[in-house]
């Protein structure tokens, strides 16, 4: 995908802690999320733009991956359960870490 730029939805999906009934203090995972996502991604030129694609190409997939890889770094261990990106309406990528 050349000179690709991200404009698509993206789903974090987290456990709920089955104790608490919370995931997680809403305004540490909304940081989380700008942190991980939105600063770097948003509106950018994922091959020019983010140093992680300069050598790997910028599918949906590796965009999943690049999420996930950096989500479970900032989140609480065992909380991400799914990243899941809407390219189209049809075209839906999931990812669990696998």
């Amino acid at each position: 995908m050349e000179n690709a730029t991200i404009h698509t939805v993206t789903d974090t999906t987290i456990k709920i802690d089955p104790v608490t009934g919370m995931v997680m203090n809403l305004t540490d995972l909304k940081r989380c999320i700008e942190e991980v996502i939105m600063d770097p991604l948003d509106h950018k030129n994922l091959d020019k733009d983010v140093p992680y694609f300069a050598n790997i190409v910028s599918t949906t997939e590796n965009v999943a991956v690049y999420i996930w890889d950096h989500m479970v770094k900032v989140l609480p261990p065992n909380l991400l359960y799914e990243i899941k990106i809407h390219e189209t309406d049809k075209n839906i990528v999931i990812y669990r870490g696998e």
